[in-house]
């Protein structure tokens, strides 16, 4: 079977999410390995990895492509193109975007010449980003259907360390920066993820908090102080306009990844927030105002032999299956994947979970106390001799929706703090198959990539990304009611 790239007659990505889930299944995906805080004083690269059971080197990192510089913290990646660029014959998707959250720095990698290859084509120094948007702290990327890239950021340049949620914007060829994405004076006190949906006119973003509290680690205090966002902003997508800013209050503590349905004909979404370990949905009302409302609650266990008297479960990714179905998130301290079936939208109902690691593995230094969940601590994960640590971080679904792949690595100065032993022994890669007709979800022993065995040491591996796209980067504007 031909390897699924981002080139061919009718452009980049697929018509609908119908049409993607019906795509030939992922061959190799693409991985940044940071070394920021190991004892590997080498940059971060780019893994490839052999994800085609039928390959010998199934389940094994094929290629390294490092980047320029040490200590830059790549960490989410994005594509040129997508499928909001569908029947554009002159769009290929064939540059990763690649962001850093330390340096500021943004590496453009050429993935269409050889996609088992991938090579550097450009770097945009942080100098460029700094002079032409005033941001810093780049995060999520994603390609709009005028050809530009557009990428969030967290910090302002004019004040070292401080918050400002703004969007920066780069030529779709030349990868030039050419500018703010937001009109002028229409930035936020805090930036990280988002996503658009042109059909409704809409793009919604959520906050991390401020660089100089999040970049040196987690101190409850910053929270008490006020450095951390609880707030979803939404913007006019054509005039670039931030309309309106929601609340979500102490029970929607730092809002990460956020996912509107897939189906651009929908006018709600998700949204995880990490610290008070909940899920918001988001909708729109019947007089064209945006709202929210929680939809999950994950209870916090009471602990000892931790930092705090409870634990929460830090929901730190979130993703929906193609077909709106289902979701998937990922509680990176209880150490477990949840699968919800989504049918109902308003009322969630839990279907499926594993637990893979964690902070409460009963082998640890961690008594729970009290837990409304589970009657007892959750076994170690062992891969072989390996004992996995680490939590379930980062979370990518095939699209077909039948496979799930897990890193471990949250951010390296929070891998540090949570999870030192992380830092030694070096992140993993697992692989979930999914039960798509009643749920459930089933590790398979025979998928394993262990990036404590990287030649040049353990390192720490974040985001995943497929060469044809994936559920968490493609934006559809076809209608797709028939779902």
């Amino acid at each position: 079977m031909a390897l699924a790239t981002g080139c061919g007659m009718n452009g980049p990505g697929y018509k609908s999410p119908v049409d993607a889930m019906k795509a030939p299944c992922e061959q190799i995906l693409y991985v940044p390995c940071i070394c920021r805080n190991t004892d590997v004083k080498q940059p971060d690269y780019l893994a490839t990895v052999d994800v085609d059971p039928r390959s010998t080197t199934y389940s094994q990192v094929i290629h390294r492509l490092p980047m320029r510089y040490i200590d830059d913290e790549v960490h989410h990646s994005g594509w040129n193109t997508c499928s909001s660029c569908y029947g554009d014959a002159s769009k290929c998707r064939d540059r990763l975007i690649l962001p850093c959250l330390y340096s500021s720095r943004i590496y453009i990698v050429d993935v269409g010449t050889e996609p088992r290859k991938p090579r550097l084509f450009k770097t945009v120094e942080p100098e460029e980003v700094t002079s032409k948007t005033g941001l810093t702290t780049p995060h999520t990327t994603h390609c709009l259907a005028d050809g530009h890239v557009m990428i969030s950021a967290m910090g302002d340049a004019t004040r070292p360390g401080e918050g400002k949620g703004g969007f920066i914007l780069l030529d779709g060829k030349t990868f030039d920066v050419t500018g703010n994405w937001e009109a002028k004076g229409h930035d936020t006190q805090y930036g990280y993820d988002f996503w658009y949906q042109p059909y409704h006119n809409v793009m919604i973003s959520t906050e991390w908090g401020a660089p100089k509290a999040f970049l040196k680690g987690f101190d409850p205090a910053d929270v008490k102080n006020g450095l951390y966002g609880h707030s979803l902003n939404v913007y006019d997508w054509e005039k670039h306009t931030l309309i309106q800013t929601i609340d979500m209050g102490p029970e929607g503590m730092i809002p990460l990844e956020i996912r509107f349905l897939h189906n651009p004909m929908a006018t709600e979404g998700f949204v995880g927030c990490a610290l008070s370990s909940n899920i918001f949905r988001f909708y729109r009302e019947t007089n064209g105002q945006w709202a929210a409302e929680k939809v999950i609650d994950v209870n916090s266990k009471k602990v000892e032999g931790w930092a705090l008297p409870e634990m929460p479960g830090l929901i730190t990714d979130i993703l929906l299956s193609m077909d709106d179905r289902f979701m998937y998130f990922s509680n990176w301290l209880h150490g477990d994947i949840r699968q919800y079936d989504i049918t109902n939208t308003r009322q969630p109902r839990l279907v499926g979970q594993i637990f893979l690691g964690g902070s409460i593995c009963c082998d640890g230094s961690v008594k729970v106390s009290e837990d409304k969940e589970l009657t007892e601590q959750p076994k170690p994960l062992y891969m072989g001799e390996k004992r996995v640590q680490g939590g379930p971080q980062m979370i990518q679904l095939s699209l077909d929706g039948q496979r799930l792949y897990v890193t471990t690595s949250l951010y390296s100065n929070w891998d540090k703090q949570f999870y030192p032993d992380l830092m030694k022994s070096g992140s993993v890669m697992l692989q979930i198959d999914v039960n798509t007709e009643s749920g459930g979800l089933t590790l398979n022993k025979n998928f394993f990539v262990d990036f404590g065995k990287e030649p040049c040491g353990p390192v720490l591996a974040h985001e995943i990304r497929y060469p044809g796209g994936d559920c968490t980067s493609d934006i559809y504007l076809t209608n797709t009611a028939n779902l």
